[in-house]
């Protein structure tokens, strides 16, 4: 994992240049909030996200919500995105603590550059089920 100041997120792709970029990746780009990472006591990247938002329950979002990121890049939320066994290589117990809050799976609907300090913008929620 590298920390990046700035990064280009590519429309059907994802993170240039990361391992889990691709079209049929269902995990195009995975975000957190620093707020879990905080009360984990991790610091941004250890479980291997590729974004870390602040001030934004990232758990609540519901897949098909679309999130602005900066001034051009547009993320789709399609899953969450359950904790494997490497997350106990970080830290003994770390894959049952992130159980319900490892992060949200997305997917890059419109590319373009990001940065540290750019918004995390809900732009679209799905409508609740009749």
């Amino acid at each position: 994992m590298l920390d990046v100041r700035s990064a280009l997120l590519e429309t059907g792709v994802g993170l240039s240049g990361d391992k889990h970029a691709g079209s049929a990746s269902r995990r195009q780009v995975l975000i957190i909030d620093k707020e879990t990472l905080d009360v984990l006591g991790l610091a941004p990247g250890t479980v291997k996200e590729n974004l870390t938002v602040e001030g934004l329950d990232v758990m609540s979002l519901v897949p098909g919500t679309r999130l602005r990121i900066g001034d051009q890049a547009v993320l789709e939320i399609t899953s969450a995105c359950e904790p494997c066994f490497r997350m106990d290589e970080i830290r003994p117990g770390l894959r049952d603590e992130l159980n319900g809050r490892r992060g949200m799976n997305s997917r890059v609907v419109e590319g373009g550059a990001i940065a540290v300090g750019d918004a995390a913008i809900v732009v679209r929620a799905p409508l609740p089920m009749p």
